[in-house]
């Protein structure tokens, strides 16, 4: 059942982390409680749940005092109509809550780095206008000017100078794509007014699989898009300085670290990071074009020459598609504004659609006359340096401005990745909203931003960036397919979608997508099989592996959902063979148990917690022989055998596998108990004590987790010296 456009769920806040209840499962909800009975405590609590002794300013304590900075607040007063619940505080930021003078320092350092946590309530705030949101959402786009036409001509130069010209014709072609494309993603964007990804919209109208399969092609993309993006940057920077060649797989892995730390420090702070880069580039060649076409016009247009280049292969349709489907690399990040139509300021769509078309105009512009000045120039690729830096050059021959253009390139190349910084995350959101991704991807960090996702991209893409050895022509063939991919399902969605709502325009609209599916679809296939033997094979082994992963991830959460699913509480005590199923305080019948290996403050302090509870109590000892059995059970009779003892000898001298068989034998004689493991455990103030010590409460707490109804729980005695 598809989603419907307008649907509130698709709005991006840091609520979606905790959906709330449909309407059966609060009626639900209501008929446990009604039978809910529990023994009647006390009048009254023992201290004030509200904290409202500390309106008073309190003393330090270990975390520090709790005014001015507090871990809890009592809310001030609120307009009428935002009136708080009874009983509700507002927590703020703890203050100095690592103890060690290592962890403080880090924590420090982290403030430095990311900055202050902005409270949930400035996702609101944390939006971009739209000169804001071209550089951001555009560095990707605009950057691949820089490679773009390069890749297209390195393929084509196999076929020696003369196939050169080709060019002019492929970039034709390729710019109906563009604008096809880029006019079909303007009429996504209000179509989808919260996000028109191609996950969003390919599951909507072809259904999971295909949503999921735009999702892999997406996120292969991202992490290439990364790489690619940092290659080619650092490639700019060992053009003009040599001398760093050498250094060109940690200067990569540098910059994706500082993206990183760029972009956890939120949306606005990444946009003011990211501004003058991508102006500064578009200024840059917008220069360069001006003055090489003036300077070609003073020639009268008249191209020269490329120098003589020997044949490699022979010019065939498969050399020429292989050159088209490098040259469409060129359009990788045209839907990075539809993705992130949430992230932009009232009215959403409308700005995002508007700053969609100021991006397809440059790189149309942009694509085209480096394409056509490339040719009039008569310049062919060369391994030591970018055709960019060589007509660079030859444009500026004096002067700085060949020095300008080269680090304007650079830092655009550098900075593009951070369109996949700014989409990646928000699709493992989608994804993990809808049970296809880990859910720890819907939680938003302390600077609003999706860290684990942020987290995941870098982590990815300095894995592939390293691999790859940091070369951007080993890494394009990768790149073309799996965006393209996501073009062509997006698009094929999006004709369904206007079948499904005919009305005024429905059919314009229909035949536009229709257009763009059809193109984007020739482009897949011909990258698919122009590209496969270079490095292709590994996008299309990798989607549907990632189609599989996802569909695994979806059906643990809906096995985890219907586990935990409300159900109307039985009539009577709970069935034997519902395991865990109590959901009533009358359902639940008790027996503690607590692991005892010696009589000392510990495992007293452990047994007493026990006897507190007023449940039944069982005392069990471990004993490696029948004298120590004996002895054993002599201080037990001591101490007064206040509790019951049952002591276990294991010849064999283990511990944990003998607890937790006898654990599960109890269980299985009393399938309706629910037993509670209170174990005593001795905390250490300093860690390099822990060592010392052989952490049995740990390995008991992980032999038993298996076990169904049992409560693991641990006494702490806390060590003062």
């Amino acid at each position: 059942m598809g989603r419907d456009a307008d649907d509130d769920g698709t709005v991006v806040t840091p609520s979606a982390e905790f959906p709330p209840l449909r309407p059966d499962e609060v009626d639900t909800l209501g008929r446990i409680g009604e039978r809910w009975r529990a023994p009647r405590p006390p009048d009254g609590l023992p201290v004030d749940p509200t904290l409202d002794r500390y309106r008073e300013r309190p003393t330090a304590g270990r975390f520090g005092r709790l005014a001015p900075i507090e871990l809890f607040a009592v809310p001030p007063p609120q307009p009428a109509g935002l009136a708080r619940a009874a009983g509700e505080l507002v927590a703020t930021e703890p203050a100095n809550l690592p103890r060690s003078r290592p962890a403080r320092a880090l924590s420090r350092l982290r403030r430095v780095v990311l900055g202050p946590p902005l409270r949930s309530s400035a996702v609101l705030y944390e939006r971009m206008r739209k000169l804001i949101a071209l550089p951001i959402l555009s560095s990707d786009l605009l950057s691949s000017v820089a490679y773009g036409p390069e890749a297209m001509l390195t393929v084509l130069v196999l076929a020696g100078g003369g196939a050169l010209g080709l060019s002019l014709p492929l970039a034709g072609v390729l710019v109906v794509l563009m604008v096809a494309v880029g006019l079909s993603y303007r009429q996504t964007i209000p179509a989808y007014p919260h996000g028109a990804g191609s996950y969003i919209v390919a599951s909507d109208n072809l259904g999971a699989m295909a949503g999921l399969t735009a999702a892999a092609g997406l996120m292969l993309d991202y992490v290439l898009t990364v790489a690619v993006s940092v290659a080619a940057g650092v490639h700019a920077v060992t053009s003009a300085l040599p001398g760093l060649t050498p250094f060109t797989v940690p200067l990569g892995v540098l910059v994706i670290a500082v993206l990183l730390a760029g972009n956890l420090r939120g949306v606005r702070t990444a946009g003011n990071i990211f501004v003058l880069p991508t102006y500064a580039f578009v200024v840059a060649v917008l220069a360069l074009l001006v003055v090489g076409w003036g300077r070609a016009a003073g020639r009268g247009f008249a191209p020269v020459p490329p120098p003589a280049v020997p044949a490699a292969e022979g010019l065939g349709l498969l050399l020429v598609l292989r050159a088209f489907a490098s040259g469409a690399v060129s359009m990788t990040g045209i839907e990075a504004v539809s993705n992130a139509v949430p992230a932009f300021k009232p009215t959403e769509w409308r700005n995002a659609r508007t700053t969609l078309g100021w991006m397809v105009a440059m790189l149309v512009v942009l694509f085209a006359g480096l394409t056509v000045l490339i040719h009039l120039d008569g310049l062919v690729p060369r391994p030591e340096e970018t055709l960019l830096s060589q007509l660079g050059r030859l444009t500026f021959p004096t002067g700085p401005w060949y020095a300008l253009l080269q680090a304007a390139t650079a830092l655009i190349l550098l900075l593009a990745a951070n369109t996949a910084f700014n989409d990646f995350p928000r699709l493992l959101f989608f994804m993990a909203r809808d049970g296809h991704a880990p859910r720890r991807f819907l939680h938003m960090g302390d600077r609003l931003a999706f860290s684990n996702g942020l987290l995941a991209l870098s982590v990815a893409a300095a894995l592939v960036f390293v691999v790859f050895g940091g070369h951007t022509e080993s890494l394009i063939p990768l790149y073309a397919v799996g965006v393209f991919l996501a073009f062509t399902l997006s698009q094929a969605g999006m004709v369904v979608h206007w079948r499904r709502r005919p009305g005024r325009g429905s059919r314009r609209r229909l035949a536009l997508n229709a257009l763009g599916a059809t193109m984007s679809g020739l482009v897949l296939l011909t990258a698919a099989a122009a590209k496969f033997a270079q490095g292709a094979w590994l996008v299309v082994v990798a989607v549907p592996l990632l189609v599989l992963l996802f569909h695994r991830i979806h059906r643990h959460y809906a096995t985890l959902h219907r586990a935990l699913a409300l159900r109307p509480p039985p009539v009577g005590p709970a069935p034997a063979e519902a395991a865990e199923g109590e959901e009533l305080p009358q359902q639940v019948r008790h027996l503690v148990v607590v692991p005892v290996a010696r009589l000392n403050r510990a495992s007293l302090r452990a047994l007493a917690y026990a006897a507190s509870l007023g449940q039944p109590t069982l005392a069990v000892h471990i004993a490696p022989e029948d004298v120590e059995a004996d002895r054993f059970r002599e201080q037990w009779r001591a101490w007064g055998s206040h509790v019951r003892l049952e002591t276990i000898v294991s010849p064999y001298r283990a511990v944990i596998g003998p607890l937790a068989h006898y654990l599960e034998a109890l269980h299985a004689a009393g399938p309706e108990l629910t037993l509670t493991v209170i174990v005593p455990e001795v905390v250490q103030r300093r860690r390099w004590h822990r060592p010392l010590h052989s952490r049995a409460e740990q390995r008991l707490r992980a032999a038993l987790r298996p076990l169904p109804q049992v409560v693991v729980t641990s006494v702490p005695v806390h060590l003062t010296g």
